[in-house]
Formats: structure tokens, C-alpha cells, sequence
């Protein structure tokens, strides 16, 4: 998730760059950098760190000076934060800014460098400026045409050519991009923020549009270059809300960011249909070499490697343990030599977390960080890191940060049980191919959210509820709680269904709603019969299952249907509308969703 901007005007073209990108360093903070045409030249500033750090770089080397230009502020995922792998890229022909990841780049640079072509950085971004310079023949929207039609990923670029100093051009896939439009300035941006100090009137840029943008004119071509006539766009809110993409909280941002996010993650760890972890090592050899694996975390993402546990016992027989980093640290853990620990962290510096690393290396076992946040302190220490690329996650309860992060959990999983030998090559493809389907079934769910308000206006009032599932959907009955409990302050917790009769089931009465997960087919009877239960002694239950399940009628009082998939990854889609009842429960209640009580993002002390 990075942000991109760009100017043509009157004005001074790097400070309304460095003023845009400001508005979205939300989205990146590793580099920022910005191109500028002057003299008739394209010239480069860009560094490592935040935005602050390009701002005092150019006070000491002197700042651009244009009234055209392209800027980037990164969120990195191929190649470390540095100079060399800021944005933008290019040559003395053009330069680019890209948001957005291309998943065929090996294959690209292989190309390129065989048409003489040399690397500098270690950027995806780089193989499509030299793409761009391969084909350029002095016509822009041509070439870009020629590019993407051989670049597979998401996209959002902005480029400029040297041949035509008074132009931006801009092409988007999947990642998004809007076009402003001022009174003799136009702009480029990857959100609204961005251009509301200058205009709120703005073009959406659709599936490889190209539009190409000058002072005084925009022009928007498809695919096929036949000319688009759009409907201009006028954002009536104000700065601060539109940093949120126009709803009215990060939290619901981020829930609907969670079908790209997975995306993002899961696609340039496949190739060929398989799962590929060669950019951290982790070969079929060693991983099928552990003997145990530990999987340590905190919260969300602890409930996260409570679905890893599931999944990779299930289908590879490899014995997992899950704990709590805060526990683990202090419990003397049975572990050492031969052993894998997974530490699964979003901001990659949890202070437990880190501690469990220590001790587990210091205890002679292998360490792999699953983490959101690129060169953070759990990364830098692990033997192996795997980076979760959901992007900057601002709401303090984890939503896309957890989707990101039991995907890669199921990744995990189906490159374990193949390399033990457990399932063949063709069902591991096949599990591959099941999860990249899961993007698109969140995104027909996310469609209409009335369910998830009506279920939550259900609950609104109960001082305490209970959420009850077996095998996956009682981990996802953990996470379901917790988001609950983080943002709208009503007491709840999670049980394993067959357990309320020993012991929990005394909590029940027609004051305690009850939330039950059933998307797990081979325990559905089961489940069934513990709602039944409930429902006896007199509480309101809210059932979640698939949209398929044959459920009774009167077993439930209201029934949440989701999307099918396989029963193995069903908790991934589950999670979107545990998430929603949890928001709009808070909603209602009139609770600051965005920033809950006592709670922090990224929590650095024990």
C-alpha cells in the first residue's frame, strides 16, 4: 500500500507534491520521493524514511523547480526501505510511481536484462519503468498499452516522459486512482486527501484506464485507446474523513481493503500454482525437517495461529502448539532443536513477541517472523521473515491484518502437508487454487452488509453474550469475541459449543445472546444441538453458517448466510461478518471505533 501523487499547473510543482503526499503517508512511510521536470529535465529526489526526511534532503541539495512532477511515499514490500528501492524509477527518458505489486517481474527482468538491460534495486516497480523505456517509440499511450498488456499484478502508475515536459500520464489495475480537476492544474493520487487543498472535483479512474493530464485538459482513453467520457465527481467531506477513502471509519476501510490485502499477500508466494517460500529459504527439505512447531502471538493475531494449528494438523499431522507470547516467555517452553517457531505479529515490534524470540533462539529452535511492518525489530531478529502485505493497518482492532495473516497460515499448511507427502502435488493446487478464490467471495459478502446491522442491533443492548463454535469456528469464535469486546465494551467470550454443558452453560438465560458459528459441514449436527440447548433456557441466538446448510426451521432466532467455499478455508470469509456485527455493535452503542479505550495500536511494553 503505497500513495501516489502528481501535478501540472502554475504552482510550484514540489511543494504541492510534498503537500499531497502528506495527506498519504498514512499509507507508506519506508521512502518517499518525487521527479519534477526543470530545465527540461527529469529530476529526482528521493530517500529513505519518512516524508520528513525527503523534505530536509532537498532544503541541504537544493529543492526542484517545475510546475510538473510526479511523488511516491512507500509501503514496501519488494526490496528493503532505502534509497535505491525508493520511488520514483526510471531513466533520463521517463520516470514512474507505482502502487501496487507485479507479480510477473522475475519474469520481466529476465527478459529485459536480455535485451541488455541492467538492476539497480530490488523493486518490482523497476522491471516496468525499463518495461516502458523497452517499447517507447515516442508515442506514451502506445507504449503503456504495450507495457501492462504484458504486466500481470495491481497497479496504479504515474509516469512522465521526458518528450513531453507539460504531461502526466496514468494507468491503474486494481489499485486505486483518481484524477483531480482544478482551474488550470489537474492532478494524480491515490486517494482524495490528497487534492482537497486544491479542488474537490475529481475523475474515478476505472480497470486500465489511461488518461493522460495537463494543465488545462484530461483525457481519458481505454484499453483499445477509444476516448471515455466520465462523470466528474465532487467529495463533500471533509480532509479528515477523506483519508478514510469516504467511510466514515478506518475500521470499515480496512474491512473492505481485506480481498485485495489477501491478494496482495498470498499471490507472489505462488508460482506455477504451488506455494513458493523461497524468499525467506524455507524449501520443502527444511520444512518438512521440524519436528514440532510452535506458533507464539498476541491477540487477533494469536486467534490467527489458533486456525494455523487447526489447518496444518490437519492436513499435514505435524503436531502444533499455540501460545500467548506473554506466557510463553515466563512457562520455561519445551522447545529447541529441530523445532519451528512461528511469532506472528502486524507491527512486528509486540515486546512479548520479541521476548519469545529471543528465548526460542537462545533454545536452539528456528525462528520465522510473520509480520506486517518491513524492517520492524521481530523481522530484522528472525532466522526467516515472511512480510503480511495488507499495508498500513490504522484502526487499533485488526481486521485485514488477521485475514493476511490466517492465509498465510493456509499457505503454510498446504506447502507443510506436500512437503511431508501427505497430500499430492494435485490437491495441494487445488487448495492453492480455492484460496485465491476466497478474495472475490468476501468482496460478493461485503456487497450488502444489512445482516451484520440487523444482528448487531440484536445485541447492542446485552451486558454479555457468549459466541460458541467447534474445531475452526471455535477459533474463530476467540476472534469474534475479542473484536466485540475491543470496540464496543460488552463483556462476551468464546466456548467451545460441546463445552457449555460443562460448566458455561450456566450463564444462559434469555438475557445472554448467544453467537454461533456452524460453517464447519462435519460437526453442523453437533453444533446444531448445543444451539438447541441454548435456545432451550431461553437465549436469542444469532447463527452464522454457509449459505448452503441445511438449517431447521426456529433453530435459530437470526440466521447470517455467507458464501461457500471449501470447509477448510471457510474461516477466512467467516470472519467479515464477525467483524462487521462487532462494528456496527460499537456503532450503535456510540463508541469511538477507530481509537477504543485503553487500547493501542502496536503494544511495545509486557
Amino acid at each position: 500500500m503505497c500513495g501516489i501523487v502528481g501535478y501540472v499547473g502554475k504552482r510550484n510543482c514540489a511543494d504541492v507534491l510534498v503537500g499531497s503526499l502528506r495527506k498519504l503517508e498514512y499509507r507508506g512511510y519506508d521512502s518517499a520521493g518525487i521527479a519534477v521536470f526543470e530545465n527540461n529535465k527529469i529530476k529526482v529526489e528521493k530517500c529513505q524514511g519518512k516524508l520528513d526526511n525527503l523534505v530536509a534532503k532537498m532544503e541541504r541539495d537544493g529543492k526542484p523547480s517545475g510546475v510538473c512532477g510526479i511523488g511516491h511515499t512507500r509501503w514496501a514490500t519488494h526490496g528493503e526501505p532505502s534509497d535505491i528501492n525508493s520511488h520514483p524509477h526510471g531513466n533520463k527518458r521517463l520516470s514512474i510511481v507505482h502502487n501496487g505489486i507485479i507479480e510477473n517481474y522475475a519474469k520481466l527482468k529476465i527478459f529485459l536484462e536480455e535485451q541488455g538491460y541492467s538492476f539497480v534495486s530490488q523493486t518490482d516497480t523497476e522491471t516496468v519503468s525499463k518495461l516502458l523505456d523497452y517499447y517507447y517509440d515516442g508515442a506514451p499511450v502506445d507504449t503503456i498499452i504495450r507495457a501492462i498488456s504484458e504486466v500481470e499484478g495491481s497497479y496504479a502508475l504515474g509516469i512522465i516522459f521526458r518528450d513531453f515536459p507539460d504531461r502526466i500520464f496514468a494507468v491503474r489495475k486494481d489499485s486505486p486512482l483518481i484524477i483531480g480537476v482544478g482551474e488550470g492544474e489537474n492532478f494524480i493520487a491515490s486517494d482524495v486527501p490528497a487534492i482537497l487543498n486544491y479542488t474537490k472535483n475529481y475523475y474515478l479512474l476505472e480497470q486500465d484506464e489511461i488518461a493522460v493530464i495537463s494543465r488545462d485538459e484530461v483525457i481519458i482513453y481505454d484499453i483499445h485507446k477509444e476516448i471515455v467520457h466520465k462523470e466528474l465527481q465532487t467529495a463533500d467531506w471533509d480532509a479528515d474523513a477523506a483519508e478514510k477513502g469516504g467511510y466514515e471509519h478506518f475500521m470499515l476501510k480496512e474491512i473492505h481493503e481485506q480481498p485485495t490485502a489477501i491478494k496482495t499477500t498470498i499471490t507472489p508466494r505462488i508460482n506455477e500454482g504451488m506455494p513458493d517460500f523461497s524468499e525467506c529459504g524455507l524449501t520443502d527439505e527444511i520444512l518438512a525437517s521440524y519436528r514440532n512447531i510452535y506458533i507464539v502471538a498476541c491477540g487477533t493475531a494469536m486467534h490467527a495461529g489458533m486456525v494455523g494449528k487447526y489447518v496444518i494438523e490437519k492436513l499435514a499431522r505435524t503436531p502444533v502448539t499455540v501460545d500467548m507470547a506473554s506466557e510463553f516467555r515466563y512457562r520455561d517452553p519445551i522447545v529447541g532443536e529441530g523445532d519451528l517457531v512461528i511469532l506472528i505479529s502486524q507491527s512486528g515490534e509486540t515486546a512479548d513477541t520479541k521476548e519469545a524470540l529471543n528465548i526460542s533462539k537462545r533454545k536452539g529452535a528456528k525462528t520465522l517472523a510473520l509480520v506486517n511492518v518491513k524492517g520492524s525489530s521481530i523481522a530484522r531478529e528472525a532466522d526467516m521473515v515472511m512480510y503480511t502485505h495488507a499495508g498500513p493497518e490504522i484502526s487499533v482492532a485488526s481486521t485485514k491484518a488477521f485475514t493476511v495473516q490466517i492465509s498465510m497460515m493456509y499457505m503454510l499448511a498446504f506447502k507443510l502437508a506436500y512437503a511431508k507427502g501427505v497430500i499430492t502435488e494435485e490437491k495441494c493446487r487445488e487448495y492453492v487454487s480455492e484460496l485465491l478464490e476466497v478474495p472475490a467471495l468476501i468482496e460478493k459478502y461485503l456487497s450488502d452488509k444489512n445482516e451484520a446491522q440487523y444482528a448487531a442491533s440484536r445485541i447492542m443492548n446485552a451486558e454479555s453474550l457468549l459466541y460458541i463454535g467447534r474445531g475452526l469456528d471455535y477459533a474463530l469464535s476467540m476472534e469474534g469475541s475479542l473484536k466485540l469486546k475491543e470496540i464496543s465494551y460488552i463483556h462476551s467470550e468464546a466456548y467451545a459449543a460441546g463445552e457449555l454443558k460443562h460448566g458455561p452453560i450456566a450463564l444462559i438465560s434469555d438475557q445472554t445472546p448467544v453467537i454461533a458459528i456452524a460453517t464447519q459441514s462435519d460437526v453442523l449436527e453437533k453444533t446444531v444441538s448445543n444451539i438447541e440447548e441454548v435456545k432451550s433456557r431461553g437465549a436469542k441466538v444469532v447463527l452464522m453458517c454457509g449459505e448452503n446448510a441445511q438449517i431447521g426451521e426456529g433453530v435459530a432466532d437470526y440466521v447470517i448466510r455467507i458464501p461457500e467455499c471449501d470447509k477448510l478455508l471457510m474461516p477466512i470469509v467467516a470472519a467479515v461478518p464477525l467483524q462487521l456485527i462487532a462494528y456496527y455493535t460499537a456503532i450503535l452503542r456510540g463508541n469511538d471505533v477507530d481509537q477504543p479505550r485503553n487500547l493501542a495500536k502496536s503494544v511495545t511494553v509486557e
